[in-house]
């Protein structure tokens, strides 16, 4: 698709941005990096000596509230979106002061936005619903730079089938963009568009059950997982020139893959789902349908989130507090939890994923707070929070971006005059 006056507003903005962030890390998607790990190897002020003395550096307003959209930074912008539809885009380094209340530019809206945006060769996609009074999902990309006015127009819409797309986030990966949607399909577009306003896909993968799973992208497959309880490995260039593929094989997790996304480490599949943790060999087995290399189970209570998996440890949400397990296992099917990272003071679920950044774990937790702990293991089953930070909402279910020195993250302001108000709050240490 050619727009000619975006690439030169593209060109100009990006390059200033690029400028005055000379030697920043971006975080431009959903879980950090393509292998959506969470963990970012390149923070070098953030560090487990200092963590213990972040404070709120500033605050946005947005629309609704933030649910489950995590920030993305990229090129000195960051992005997040609200429930009303609205992605929001403000400078990283804030407006100067402790609260800014005039973004960069914001999107026309878009019903209802889950998911996080993704940020790669200049456009920003996200998922939304189509209108609010339809469920349909749309994908929409956008100008990274804006459009030269505070409220800016999709470029073009993925059509995503008849559902909304909820907390699947896109993954960009050759040319091709990937998005999983309520009504149990993965869809693949062209990240170009198709020279209309309204694209369809490429090809869309059929799973059995509503997939709120974030696409990973590896070893030429294209994983996700599904609430039919299964990981699926799907071809990443399709499957032939038909317009519905099935998986090459599917993992049998035991259990309904609720928001958690699929995350590669040294040739690992891991994901979590109700009650488990897997982790599959990503070649597969040889057979169509494969069990877990390994398993954390625990039928009583609920894993959330996405693991993160560094250090030789998967960390990933479970109940009120985050579980630690070993990346290989433990030589049997199922597997006990390595420790616990407990968060002091009141408890509550932990939905947010979990981030790790210059050896620190950081998670949302729904008391308000954003948690860190120092990484690996303490000496004890249960390892205590090195520090808060508060929001002004309960529900902290966007996850953590740690990048360039500042602590990321969405939620809401339920103390706002104007009922609740969504916000991005950002941490860093005191000046």
């Amino acid at each position: 698709m050619k727009f000619p006056f975006f690439p030169i507003l593209i060109s100009i903005l990006i390059g200033a941005a690029s400028a005055a962030h000379a030697g920043d890390i971006d975080w431009p998607q959903f879980r950090f990096n393509d292998a959506h790990t969470g963990v970012n190897k390149f923070e070098k002020t953030l560090d487990r000596t200092n963590v213990p003395r972040l404070e709120q550096a500033w605050q946005a307003q947005l629309g609704d509230i933030v649910d489950f959209s995590s920030p993305a930074v990229a090129g000195g912008v960051v992005y997040i979106g609200t429930i009303d539809g609205t992605l929001w885009a403000y400078p990283a380094d804030g407006c100067g002061a402790s609260f800014c209340d005039t973004p960069l530019w914001q999107s026309t809206n878009l019903a209802q936005i889950m998911d996080s945006p993704t940020v790669a060769n200049g456009i920003v996609y996200v998922g939304s619903q189509t209108d609010p009074d339809s469920a349909a999902g749309k994908l929409n990309a956008f100008a990274a730079a804006g459009c030269g006015g505070s409220v800016c127009a999709p470029l073009w819409q993925g059509v995503a089938g008849s559902q909304s797309i909820l907390e699947s986030s896109p993954t960009v990966a050759d040319g091709v963009v990937y998005v999983g949607a309520f009504d149990g399909r993965l869809y693949a577009f062209n990240a170009d568009g198709c020279g209309t306003a309204q694209c369809q896909p490429l090809w869309v993968g059929q799973t059995a059950g509503s997939i709120e799973s974030t696409p990973l992208v590896a070893k030429g497959f294209v994983f996700v997982g599904s609430d039919d309880g299964k990981l699926y490995a799907f071809k990443a260039k399709g499957c032939g020139g038909k317009s519905v593929c099935k998986p090459k094989w599917t993992g049998d997790l035991g259990s309904a893959v609720f928001q958690s996304s699929p995350a590669i480490a040294n040739g690992v599949v891991y994901i979590g789902s109700q009650h488990a943790i897997s982790a599959f060999d990503a070649r597969g087995c040889g057979a169509r349908q494969c069990a877990p290399l390994w398993q954390g189970v625990d039928n009583a209570d609920f894993f959330n989130g996405s693991p993160a998996i560094h250090g030789g440890h998967v960390y990933i949400g479970w109940e009120t507090s985050l579980a630690a397990y070993a990346a290989d296992g433990c030589g049997q099917a199922t597997c006990s939890k390595e420790w616990v990272l407990f968060g002091d003071g009141f408890q509550a679920d932990v939905l947010s994923s979990p981030t790790i950044a210059g050896g620190v774990v950081y998670a949302g937790r729904n008391t308000g707070e954003v948690l860190a702990w120092k990484e690996g293991p303490c000496g004890k089953p249960s390892c205590s929070n090195i520090w808060s930070g508060t929001t002004n909402d309960e529900i902290v279910s966007s996850s953590p971006a740690v990048v360039n020195g500042k602590v990321y993250i969405g939620s809401a302001d339920k103390l706002f005059p104007q009922n609740i108000s969504g916000r991005i709050y950002v941490f860093s240490l005191p000046r």
